[in-house]
């Protein structure tokens, strides 16, 4: 007989108790000493908000390697490895193909907002669900999942294999998508794209914020530890956004602004498709990728990089007032953490007398080489190496049995 016990509280949620959204953000590179070191250039409502009225989980660590963009974003909305959900790297040498993959490219579906290939990608690689892929499930598909980024994999890996996601087009200036999610691009986005926010950032030279003898928590501005934007003599402020951008776009992948126009699609996408706006648990996935680039490009003692972290808590700022007065305080649920963090520059490090030095995958692929040719014969064992991941042949290994030749 079954029984006629009621079922435990845990498993009871009233509507009135969940969410009406879900907003997830992912800071690209991301280093948690950022969030004190420049504490006291925020302001109230950004990064000090969420630490003060939210929980700051600090004993966290990855269990994996190498900890890229692609391996961070689907080990976060997976809540596993990449020996499971299968993103290993943003790029690795394929097997079956024998050929070198993107983590997110796909030759079988189209551009669609884009006449580039920058659309021809999907989250076919993900072996595994997401949260916003079971949030789908759970609610018979009726919850509306939208990820977002400058990065393609940035916003195709949250967004699961059932959300949809949009991220940004370097030649033409706009935020696209792939077939794999739709045919066409939703009203809303058209609209955000017709406005031209690309131009509108770049019209002007990239400043700081504060006056730059007030960056006390960076380097000097002119040192010899990061690299200039293709056109500059000097990496040292002011940028001339308008003299340096040419004819594409990809140089606002590398300014905090484009961080703001990636807080300007969220939040058009939370009116046009009505995020948060009924019972049914929404999911909005936010990737802030520029200062990534700009941790490349300049370094993270730059004052690049803290011009860039003042503005984006400014941006949360914005985010977190608007999410406010459109779904509501209490009735959504928001989280921020990174998908990897960043290295001092090595150079620095050791101008400094720390011990550090760099290491070049490129001899280690070859002392490797070396040392097999000499060990086990004269054959190629090596099929590439991409960046840390070295791959072998074998079908070579597996014929010869690998046997010592001493």
């Amino acid at each position: 007989m079954p029984s006629s016990s009621p079922c435990p509280t845990f498993y009871l949620q009233s509507n009135s108790n969940r969410p009406q959204l879900v907003v997830g953000v992912v800071v690209d590179q991301m280093r948690p000493d950022f969030i004190s070191r420049y504490w006291d250039k925020f302001g109230n409502g950004g990064f000090k908000r969420l630490i003060n009225e939210g929980f700051n989980c600090k004993n966290t660590q990855y269990n994996y390697a190498p900890t890229h963009t692609g391996p961070g974003h689907a080990s976060i909305y997976t809540g596993t490895t990449p020996s499971y959900h299968g993103i290993t790297g943003n790029d690795w040498f394929d097997l079956v193909a024998m050929d070198t993959v993107n983590c997110v490219s796909d030759s079988k579906v189209t551009s669609v907002g884009t006449t580039s290939t920058e659309g021809n990608c999907s989250p076919s690689r993900l072996l595994t669900t997401t949260i916003t892929d079971q949030l789908r499930v759970a609610t018979h598909m009726k919850a509306k999942v939208i990820s977002v980024s400058l990065k393609n994999r940035g916003a195709i890996l949250p967004g699961g294999r059932s959300g949809q996601a949009y991220w940004f087009d370097g030649l033409t200036g706009k935020f696209i998508t792939s077939s794999w999610y739709r045919n066409d691009l939703p009203t809303w986005l058209i609209e955000f794209n017709d406005r031209r926010w690309a131009d509108e950032y770049l019209s002007k030279p990239w400043n700081t914020v504060f006056l730059i003898k007030q960056y006390t928590e960076s380097d000097p501005d002119d040192n010899a530890y990061e690299a200039p934007f293709t056109g500059e003599e000097k990496p040292i402020f002011p940028h001339d956004l308008p003299s340096l951008r040419g004819t594409r776009y990809d140089i606002i992948t590398d300014i905090p602004f484009g961080n703001t126009m990636t807080k300007d699609v969220a939040l058009a996408a939370i009116l046009g498709e009505k995020l948060g706006d009924d019972s049914i648990t929404d999911f909005l996935a936010i990737s802030f990728s520029a200062v990534d680039h700009i941790g490349h490009q300049f370094g993270i003692e730059s004052v690049e990089m803290e011009d860039a972290y003042i503005r984006l808590d400014r941006d949360l700022s914005d985010l977190l007032t608007f999410l406010d007065n459109r779904v509501g305080k209490n009735k959504y649920l928001f989280f921020l953490t990174a998908d990897h963090g960043a290295p001092s520059n090595p150079i620095r490090s050791k101008d400094l007398k720390l011990n550090t030095g760099i290491i070049s995958t490129r001899n280690i692929q070859d002392t490797a080489r070396y040392f097999l040719k000499m060990n086990y014969g004269k054959a190629e064992y090596f099929r590439c190496r991409i960046k840390e991941q070295v791959y072998l042949d074998e079908d070579l290994i597996a014929k010869t049995n690998f046997h010592s030749v001493k």
